[in-house]
């Protein structure tokens, strides 16, 4: 029982790094990478579909992605997405490619994209603390229902701090590598 519920932690603790990854991944830097533009959807045949199936996205240097429709009606659509999309990009086309050069960030704005990746990295953690509550709960819960010895129960949340503890330390490691990133000119 108490394996289960700190499996369960450990699974809940993990998808909430990956949506922090996600996340951070979203927070534009100066450098231009594909990955910038993979949850922009553009409309397909009627279907709202990833920029990614409809063309292929590469880089041309260190400011510039290009993207490369498979079909040339598609030029304009994806010029469009990209465009209305929250990122403050400027597509430009150029015969059958999209260019998308990376606008330099003030210094004003890397500290703002900061303190928006602080505050992502804050909200991390309290979703770290809230699944340690919850653990830490249902083994209470099992002691109340004399199914655990307090000793177990004792045993299982120190083990739920240590995992609680090894992922908030991961989450500063990706926190400490973004902030470098944005500062980095």
């Amino acid at each position: 029982m108490i394996a289960d519920i700190k499996k369960s932690a450990e699974q809940k603790m993990q998808k909430s790094l990956e949506a922090l990854k996600l996340d951070l991944g979203k927070v534009r830097t100066g450098r231009a990478h594909t990955g910038l533009l993979d949850h922009i959807t553009v409309d397909y045949y009627g279907a709202p579909t990833l920029i990614s199936q409809v063309a292929s996205v590469n880089l041309a240097d260190a400011r510039t992605i290009t993207v490369a429709p498979w079909e040339k009606k598609m030029l304009s659509a994806i010029e469009k997405a990209i465009r209305s999309s929250d990122l403050g990009l400027n597509p430009v086309t150029v015969g059958e490619l999209i260019r998308i050069p990376m606008p330099a960030l003030t210094e004003e704005r890397r500290r703002d994209l900061t303190k928006i990746v602080k505050h992502e990295g804050e909200n991390a953690r309290v979703a770290m603390r809230n699944i340690r509550r919850d653990a830490n709960t249902q083994l209470k819960d099992l002691l109340k229902e004399k199914k655990i010895a307090e000793d177990e129960e004792r045993r299982g949340q120190d083990e739920i701090q240590k995992l609680t503890d090894r992922h908030i330390a991961e989450i500063d490691k990706l926190l400490q590598i973004k902030e470098a990133e944005l500062m980095a000119i």
